[in-house]
């Protein structure tokens, strides 16, 4: 019950079926909007779920690897990004 009431990850936002997130990439900045579905993508792993997304920018064609882990409710526990880095929500610009 503990894992329904946890905060989501600052990096994530829930977004019903999807988690949403933004990745920078280090080799030019780019900015590459990121959505993962809770149904389809993420595969079922010891005490919650997992997935690795190969991210590709669609101006500067930099590649980046994020790889997420998250409990029962979807509510991510690690997150690590091979060529980038996460973007906290709170510094989003919609």
């Amino acid at each position: 019950m503990f894992g329904l009431f946890s905060r989501q990850n600052p990096n994530f936002k829930d977004d019903g079926s999807f988690l949403l997130a933004r990745v920078r990439t280090n080799k030019n900045g780019e900015i590459i909007n990121v959505r993962i579905s809770k149904t389809s993508e993420m595969s079922p792993d010891a005490g919650g779920y997992f997935v690795r997304k190969h991210l590709v920018g669609s101006n500067s064609y930099d590649q980046a690897t994020l790889e997420v882990n998250a409990n029962r409710y979807h509510k991510v526990k690690f997150a690590a990004v091979d060529g980038g880095e996460l973007i906290p929500v709170r510094e989003w610009k919609d």
